[in-house]
């Protein structure tokens, strides 16, 4: 067993829908068949990670595999640990180039919940229904395999493209709603807010894009409530301040 949780890390980890999991084993299909099978040629009796999307993750063994689905039996169930205690949504202004493709990946390493792309008035991207729909799907694969290569026991959602209006309406009854901003001054209502998090607390966290926020886009912020904060005296790229406020929150 000791060694078990030792060697967590180096185990192949796969999701799967609730309903795939039955008393003792669990099926996986789709394409991490191909995967297992092909790809990565496991063995009957190699021992993976099954997680269902929620804080809890699977030892298992597999049983057998065809090319519709591999049965693996249920060894051991480590409960929950590696996600954070709050949930925290990244409001990310769309930039530019594949950067979302780098904020995805990292940010949904340093545990994230949720992205939501927010198309805002200094954002140069404007993606039309068709092109949203296959970026997100694409971002979404970033999302799941940045979830596994990471260890995570979900697998954060990639939002469909939001209007700045329709980003602070979703985020409204959240409990907590930071906007870092490049013209805030001070650290006091940084430490302030992040000092109040406590487990589980849903967290707004909104990022410009490459040109910033307008100031009308602050100002309506924060007759919603959502708090203007500093991350320091630099000027931070919008593929860094997120992954700056993400490992802020984490360490807290």
């Amino acid at each position: 067993e000791d060694f078990r949780l030792k060697e967590w890390y180096r185990m192949y980890r796969f999701f799967v829908n609730a309903e795939n999991i039955l008393e003792d084993t669990i099926l996986v299909t789709g394409s991490d068949v191909n995967h297992i099978k092909n790809v990565l040629r496991m063995k009957i009796g190699e021992e993976i990670l099954i997680s269902d999307g929620n804080d809890k993750e699977y030892v298992c063994s597999i049983l057998n595999m065809d090319d519709e689905k591999v049965e693996a039996k249920i060894l051991d169930i480590n409960g929950p640990g590696r996600e954070l205690p709050i949930k925290v949504y990244l409001f990310q202004g769309l930039p530019k180039g594949d950067k979302m493709e780098m904020i995805i990946q990292k940010c949904v390493e340093l545990g994230v919940n949720e992205i939501i792309p927010v198309a805002m008035k200094r954002s140069v991207v404007r993606l039309d229904e068709k092109k949203a729909k296959s970026k997100v799907a694409r971002w979404q694969l970033i999302s799941e395999s940045a979830a596994k290569q990471s260890g995570r026991t979900i697998i954060p959602c990639i939002h469909e493209v939001m209007s700045f209006k329709e980003a602070v309406n979703y985020a409204k009854d959240m409990d907590v709603k930071l906007i870092p901003y490049e013209l805030c001054e001070g650290m006091r209502a940084t430490k302030e807010a992040l000092s109040g998090l406590k487990s589980g607390m849903d967290v707004a966290v909104f990022i410009g894009p490459e040109g910033g926020l307008e100031v009308e886009e602050v100002e309506k912020a924060k007759e919603l409530g959502i708090i203007p904060i500093s991350l320091g005296k630099r000027i931070l790229r919008t593929e860094t301040a997120g992954l700056a406020i993400m490992a802020i929150i984490m360490y807290h």
